[in-house]
């Protein structure tokens, strides 16, 4: 159940009292050695020996994603080049990369951090631990990997891609956990059905630890259906760290955050004001244990709130709830702020459609437009006009609804929609284009 008992179980006193002590260390740390933190302290008109409880943590300045891109490549390393043992960073798609470096220490932290859930998923020693993240800049395939080899687990590094041979081996070498995107997994247990398996029977399948994407219930459950296995979601992001940062136990009720190594706070994401326990807003991060790239304040932009009260397992970090949006991702549609993870919860309330869905973003006479395709099951009569419209009609009326905008539905046969071996493409904004 744990992997570091000592250490998920300590009591808030004695937690908050190790939270202090780094985070003192930390502003030291960060002041002497990073130039862009010595200058934002001291335009914030605050100093290290300023930080005399955790309430003063708010008295430092947050951190975004541009000030490490404008620190490209190694302006916000605190280690000399000597010390590094390995560099990640995001894919610069929409700007400069963000480049992360760790120290041995720093990889050691966060392997700690994997296998902590590992256990929670009530594998380890002995296991057969399948990666399908990809592995190179993208710390998903490395981080799940590292933390197996330390759980005990025999790792199967087997990247994105190739998923006949996913589905075989996984038969094959008896599979005790996985390890991929929520997408992923679910493009995994297709092919295996489609390849005759009854991968809730045949396989040995006992957990999915699946991260870098949102995943809603209604996804969760086919996942766990057509797998048999428990799903866990896993939390993490380069910047901070990578997968592990935070992850459900056995009890699913909320994503416990390693508070050693982290400080979590929730901001409302434009005031960045803190809101109460339960509130949604954006995460932030503060690193406590990182050599390398240590952060203080980080905006994630990812959206979600603290789960009050204490998790049946006895784990004492707080938790969070499962990622609803991110801030910079949110769509503003005819005024009205929508997360695409909301599309989601309201499909999966009809048995008749899959997981399988894409947003299409258009403009007509200046006004936005969006179109919701879904693939149906496989056993749907497609064919049927009435029972066509009748399910068009419905999850069009429920959408309208919870999202409070009309959507236009367009229901496809399976197998329409792209599949992707990675992070599923949500959304395609034609805007511009139009």
């Amino acid at each position: 159940m744990y992997y570091q008992e000592d250490l998920e179980t300590m009591s808030r006193p004695e937690l908050e009292k190790l939270q202090l002590q780094r985070l003192q260390d930390l502003a030291q740390y960060v002041y002497d050695r990073i130039p862009f933190y010595k200058e934002a302290f001291d335009k914030a008109g605050v100093t290290p020996a300023d930080i005399t409880s955790l309430s003063d943590l708010t008295k430092l300045p947050f951190t975004v994603k541009q000030d490490l891109r404008d620190a490209y490549p190694f302006d916000m390393f605190a280690v000399p080049r000597e010390e590094v043992s390995r560099i990640h960073c995001s894919s610069g798609t929409t700007g400069t990369a963000s480049v992360v470096g760790y120290t041995k220490h720093d990889l050691d932290e966060w392997s700690d951090c994997f296998a902590r859930w590992i256990h929670a998923a009530d594998c380890g020693k002995g296991s057969v631990l399948q990666v399908a993240y990809g592995y190179g800049l993208f710390t998903g395939g490395l981080g799940a990997h590292a933390g197996g080899e330390i759980a005990g687990c025999a790792v199967l590094p087997m990247s994105t891609g190739n998923t006949k041979r996913q589905v075989r081996l996984m038969n094959d070498f008896r599979t005790d956990i996985l390890a991929c995107t929520p997408s992923y997994a679910l493009v995994i247990a297709d092919e295996a059905i489609k390849e005759g398996y009854r991968p809730a029977v045949d396989f040995n399948l006992k957990a999915a630890i699946l991260g870098a994407e949102p995943c809603s219930e209604g996804m969760r459950a086919e996942i766990e259906e057509k797998l048999g296995c428990k799903v866990f979601d896993i939390y993490g992001l380069s910047e901070v760290m990578g997968p592990g940062v935070a992850c459900e136990c056995e009890y699913h009720d909320g994503l416990h955050i390693c508070e050693d190594k982290f400080i979590a706070e929730i901001v409302d994401p434009v005031t960045l004001e803190p809101v109460p326990d339960g509130e949604y807003g954006e995460l932030v991060f503060t690193t406590l244990t990182k050599e390398c790239s240590p952060l203080i304040r980080y905006r994630t932009r990812d959206i979600t709130r603290f789960i009050p009260g204490d998790c049946a397992c006895g784990r004492t970090g707080r938790r969070i709830d499962r990622i609803r949006g991110r801030s910079d991702d949110m769509l503003i549609i005819r005024g009205v702020n929508v997360f695409p993870i909301q599309f989601a919860q309201v499909i999966s309330e009809f048995p008749e459609v899959t997981s399988y869905y894409q947003i299409v973003l258009t403009t007509k006479n200046h006004l936005d437009q969006v179109e919701l395709q879904v693939e149906t099951v496989s056993d749907f009569p497609f064919d049927e006009i009435r029972k066509l419209e009748s399910l068009t009609s419905r999850i069009k009326h429920a959408l309208k609804n919870n999202l409070q905008i009309a959507v236009d539905v367009k229901i496809v046969e399976p197998m329409t929609i792209e599949r992707s071996e990675g992070k599923a493409r949500r959304i395609i904004d034609l805007r511009g284009e139009n």
